[in-house]
C-alpha cells in the first residue's frame, strides 16, 4: 500500500513567476491520487502555514489547497511551518499509523519543500518514490525549472541511503 504526499499545492503558489507545467502536474497528481485511493492507499496533503502577511498565512485565500486538486474525505491533511514536513509536524506519526510500503512524493517546490521532504523521508527509512513529472517550481535566477528538476533527479538518485530513492514518471506508476 502506498502513501502519496502532495506537498504545498496551495493557491499561494500562484503568486510570483509561473510554475513549470502546473496544469499538467495537477492532472498527474489527480490521476495518481485516484489510483492510490483505489488500491487502498492514503493521500496526504501537506499544507504550508506561513507567517502573518505572506501568501500562505492560515485562513487566508493563498493558504487553501488548489481547487483543481481532486480530494476525498478519507484524505489526510498535515500542516507544516518549515520546508521539511517531518519537522515540527505530525507527518511521521501519520505515516507510522499507515505503515505504507512506499511513500510517493509530489508537489511544489522541487528545490525546497520537495527536496526537504525526500531527504527526511529517506532518513526515516521510508521507501521513497519521486514522481518525476508531478513536482514543479519556477525558473530560478541561475537555472531554469527544467534544469533544477534534472539536477535534483540526479541528486536524489545518487543519495547514499539505506533504501534507494526510486524515480518514476506518473504513467510508469499507473502501470505498476
Amino acid at each position: 500500500m502506498d502513501a502519496m504526499l502532495v506537498v504545498d499545492m496551495q493557491v499561494g503558489l500562484l503568486s510570483g513567476a509561473p510554475k513549470h507545467d502546473l496544469p499538467g502536474v495537477i492532472d498527474r497528481i489527480n490521476r495518481l491520487a485516484a489510483r492510490v485511493r483505489n488500491q487502498s492507499g492514503t493521500v496526504i496533503f501537506v499544507q504550508h502555514c506561513g507567517d502573518k502577511g505572506d501568501d500562505f498565512e492560515p485562513q487566508r485565500p493563498g493558504w487553501a489547497l488548489l481547487p483543481e486538486l481532486v480530494r476525498d474525505p478519507a484524505d489526510i491533511v498535515v500542516q507544516k511551518t518549515m520546508n521539511d514536513p517531518f519537522a515540527g509536524a505530525d507527518l511521521q506519526a501519520r505515516l507510522d499509523a499507515i505503515a505504507p510500503d512506499r511513500v510517493l512524493v509530489t508537489g511544489w517546490a522541487t528545490d525546497l519543500c520537495i527536496d526537504a521532504t525526500i531527504r527526511s523521508a529517506v532518513s526515516r527509512h521510508h521507501n521513497v518514490v519521486v514522481v518525476t513529472d508531478a513536482h514543479t517550481l519556477s525558473d530560478r535566477p541561475h537555472l531554469d525549472a527544467i534544469g533544477v528538476m534534472r539536477h535534483h533527479h540526479w541528486v536524489w538518485s545518487n543519495l547514499i541511503t539505506p533504501k534507494p530513492v526510486r524515480l518514476a514518471a506518473t504513467d510508469e506508476l499507473l502501470r505498476d
